[in-house]
């Protein structure tokens, strides 16, 4: 009973809770010390890449402000982490503390990574020899440092833990909510201009579709930070009425997205060179055709993922029900 206690209160107050309980403690503590460590090298990497790309003046529009944003929220949320650990509040916070560092550093990885490939692709090979260049590599190779530590994190904590004690992003859907926020988050870089949708009801229907389903996949994400999915039947089945709005609403949005963005008669631009900005050589933006294109594709991925979970959560309420008893 003595042993269950200890380690009861390990798990809340320790920022490694799910390491396993057949180490003793010194091995606990430099495991602990290695952990943290990560998050050190998280802040140099993410605070060099945003320091790099604020000096440059390079992260004017969509993208850029994007990847600011993205190395700025990282650097921040990751210094809470460490000095929530540093000063022991974790037993304060009001949900499982060690499912939330875990899905963080899986989620910073993904963002880390795209910011750094998208960033590198939009702004860096567009920009003359010279030190401004050299700044916008510098930051695009450290977020990918980021990256790389981030996954190392988490790669990490999965190495120490006991089998079954790690829960969250790992399991399939977790990952796929994930990824659905990942590509949203994609799309709202590339539709910050207002100009490319406000013309029409249409396109604005198509925004809200991407935020309202955005925040459906917030809700689902901080669901599985608490673990309550496994818990109650009545998770699973809202997580498949969620899963199969979202799958209508984005099945709307790349039907209208695409129709008023490229056809002619309702508006839109079917031909790239129809479009003055992709003549032009305009330095730090994406020409306006190529973001409507990249809207329209990233769509269509995100509701080929939004499919495979509402396959997913479909069987898991089907078990459900075949497996309650008759007459319940």
């Amino acid at each position: 009973m003595q042993e269950t206690e200890t380690q009861t209160t390990f798990w809340t107050t320790s920022p490694t809770t799910s390491l396993s309980s057949g180490l003793d403690s010194p091995n606990i503590l430099v495991l602990i010390q290695i952990l943290r460590l990560f998050r050190v090298l998280q802040l140099l990497s993410t605070c060099v890449a945003f320091s790099m790309e604020a000096s440059t003046g390079t992260w004017i529009g969509g993208i850029g402000s994007w990847s600011l944003f993205i190395w700025c929220f990282c650097f921040v949320v990751t210094l809470i982490i460490l000095i929530v650990e540093f000063c022991e509040l974790q037993s304060r916070i009001p949900f499982y503390w060690y499912n939330f560092p875990i899905n963080y550093a899986c989620h910073a990885a993904l963002f880390c990574l795209l910011a750094s490939i998208i960033y590198s692709t939009t702004y860096v090979h567009l920009l003359p020899p010279g030190p401004t260049r050299d700044q916008a590599i510098t930051a695009s190779a450290f977020s990918c440092i980021a990256a790389v530590v981030y996954v190392t994190e988490v790669v990490w904590i999965w190495a120490c833990n006991l089998p079954g004690e790690f829960t969250g992003f790992t399991t399939v859907p977790m990952l796929l909510k994930g990824l659905e926020n990942l590509v949203a988050c994609v799309i709202f870089a590339f539709i910050s201009s207002p100009y490319l949708y406000q013309h029409q009801p249409a396109l604005v229907w198509c925004v809200a579709v991407y935020a309202i389903c955005f925040l459906l996949d917030i809700v689902a994400l901080l669901q599985g930070l608490v673990d309550c999915d496994n818990r109650l039947p009545f998770f699973s089945i809202l997580l498949l009425v969620m899963n199969l709005l979202s799958v209508l609403l984005y099945a709307s949005a790349l039907v209208l997205w695409p129709l008023y963005q490229f056809e002619e008669k309702l508006g839109g631009q079917p031909q790239r060179s129809s479009d003055a900005g992709c003549r032009d050589e305009v330095t730090y933006l994406m020409c306006t055709w190529d973001q409507r294109l990249a809207v329209a594709v990233l769509t269509a991925i995100n509701l080929l993922i939004y499919v495979a979970d509402l396959v997913y959560w479909s069987r898991v309420v089907f078990v459900i029900i075949k497996d309650l008893p008759q007459g319940s």
